[in-house]
């Protein structure tokens, strides 16, 4: 096992719990900074592999924009810090969706594994995907650009319209 076998697998398991408690965290603001976590091991799984540029990308878009976004929606929102009791499920729905989510592994785990032996590597790497994404894919990735910021501007909207109303009626 080489060093860079290690180091792919310590970041995975970073990851991975990481991501476990983002979902499973009672706390909203906990599960979001857990997510960042997840994002950013991620983005260290990438730099292992040798794509510095999805890692880039993973860190500018996800953790920079989408995580940014949450926490922003969480504050508009004025979401509960703490955990609330009526945000509680029963063991049965837990135990479903453990149940549920050890089968989307096992379902995911069966379509990949058989991949993992594979050795090719496809021709052209970063300046082939710099290429798809600035040609082909310009148009995609700026009508979602325009989404995000529509649904910012909107999320503003919402929560100054909904603080003012909620402030004349005290």
């Amino acid at each position: 096992m080489t060093g860079l076998d290690l180091a792919f697998a310590a970041t995975g398991i970073i990851t991975a719990t990481a991501g476990a408690l983002a979902v499973t965290s009672r706390q909203v603001v906990h599960a979001a900074l857990w997510l960042v976590v997840a994002l950013l091991g991620l983005a260290g799984c990438y730099l292992v592999l040798g794509a510095e540029l999805v890692a880039l990308v993973q860190v500018l878009i996800y953790v920079g924009a989408v995580v940014v976004l949450v926490i922003v929606a969480l504050m508009l929102t004025r979401a509960p810090i703490g955990p609330r009791s009526e945000h509680s499920t029963s063991r049965m729905h837990r135990a479903l969706a453990a149940l549920v989510g050890a089968g989307t592994t096992g379902l995911v785990a069966a379509v990949l594994l058989p991949t993992a032996t594979r050795t090719e590597v496809r021709p052209g790497g970063t300046a082939e995907l710099g290429r798809q994404i600035f040609s082909t894919w310009v148009w995609p990735f700026e009508l979602l650009s325009l989404l995000l910021l529509v649904a910012l501007v909107g999320g503003f909207a919402v929560a100054g319209l909904t603080g003012t109303k909620g402030e004349e009626q005290r």
